[in-house]
């Protein structure tokens, strides 16, 4: 349910209704518009609440519409309020601090597109160094890299755990960029939380609803990837866990879902990104590496990415992808990244946007 409050209502209003809801069971969520403020109620999950506490009914709408200052009391059709574009009708902009720009921030979801790019996994400094000099050379302002990571082969590269996030922040100190890398534990987060400017959800995890809660009690912004077979409803429901611990600055990542074609690695779904733009507020990135798993098909996907209206992207870059310990097939070369960045720009461009390199 949302309460739409009258133009320009007094503090004191918002508040009155706000410890109504808290009264009667519920959660009060604010969202400022330009010109109104609106109210999300979210019901208790509480079952030791008193009968008839915490449970959206007609009576609760009837009760909140005769607040004066209530213009509207609305039903939420979608199971992910937080989430919704009801709930929350203007887009969410996710401030990251970023040293190398002006201003030293970042918005994401803003008018400008984000280019977050680096190496799959860390492997030692002179890859990641050379790598972050690169991509923050050719524009990128966020450096990705995995020091957890996850395997389909438990015999796989797994990463270098803390001494890799210890590098991330050397490259970072050093090249002025923020830091975005995976936490897989509930367990692991305070760590990660220690190094990283973004904390990244992988695919695997997008339902490990115990993390999902803890990244959600931080006050770090969270890139959420979405599950290799997750349907847009549960990605959504996925990131209203996160929401309903506290943590507003959730960002989106289509990262490609499997089906039956075996061409590419996933099948990168670009419609997601205007589909999602129509049902939630929260910005949407983009990762083409994961999304093909093929070196040759990033740049156009990247492009088309951008064109669908993508907030920003996440690249894999390796100076020598042909020896790289995990994922070489589908990192561009520190070259072809540097080629794709003006094309990149132009599609923005084209569209009405930008990207912020500087």
């Amino acid at each position: 349910m949302i309460v739409v409050m009258k133009p320009n209502c007094s503090e004191a209003a918002i508040e009155h209704v706000l410890r109504f809801l808290e009264q009667e069971g519920f959660t009060g969520h604010l969202s400022r518009g330009v010109e109104r403020t609106v109210i999300g109620v979210i019901g208790s999950v509480n079952v030791q609440n008193p009968p008839g506490k915490g449970m959206i009914t007609p009576a609760l709408g009837e009760a909140l519409e005769a607040f004066p200052e209530v213009e509207g009391v609305f039903r939420v059709s979608k199971p992910y309020k937080l989430a919704s574009r009801e709930f929350h009708p203007d887009d969410t902009v996710v401030e990251v601090p970023v040293a190398c720009v002006a201003g030293g921030t970042v918005h994401i979801g803003g008018p400008a597109v984000v280019m977050m790019a680096g190496p799959c996994t860390v492997e030692n400094e002179k890859q990641l160094m050379t790598t972050a000099e690169a991509v923050r050379k050719a524009g990128a302002v966020i450096l990705r890299g995995g020091a957890f990571k996850p395997s389909t082969s438990p015999y796989g590269f797994r990463g270098l755990g803390e001494e890799g996030l210890k590098l991330l922040a050397k490259a970072s100190r050093e090249f002025g960029m923020a830091v975005v890398t995976e936490v897989m534990t509930p367990a692991d987060v305070p760590l990660v939380c220690e190094y990283a400017d973004i904390l990244q959800i992988g695919t695997r995890n997008m339902q490990n609803y115990m993390l999902l809660d803890e990244v959600g009690r931080v006050q770090k912004p969270v890139l959420l990837k979405r599950g290799m077979a997750a349907t847009i409803e549960e990605w959504l429901l996925a990131a209203e866990y996160i929401l309903s611990q506290g943590n507003r600055a959730v960002i989106l990542c289509e990262r490609g879902i499997r089906t039956f074609e075996k061409s590419t690695r996933n099948t990168m779904d670009l419609s997601a990104i205007p589909l999602v733009k129509q049902l939630s507020h929260l910005p949407i990135v983009a990762d083409p590496s994961q999304g093909t798993g093929r070196r040759d098909l990033v740049a156009p996907m990247t492009l088309a990415a951008v064109a669908a209206g993508c907030d920003g992207l996440l690249i894999e870059v390796h100076p020598n992808p042909e020896v790289a310990l995990k994922d070489g097939a589908q990192s561009l070369t520190t070259e072809q990244f540097a080629e794709l960045m003006p094309r990149a720009e132009a599609v923005a461009q084209a569209i009405g946007r930008s990207f912020v390199t500087a």
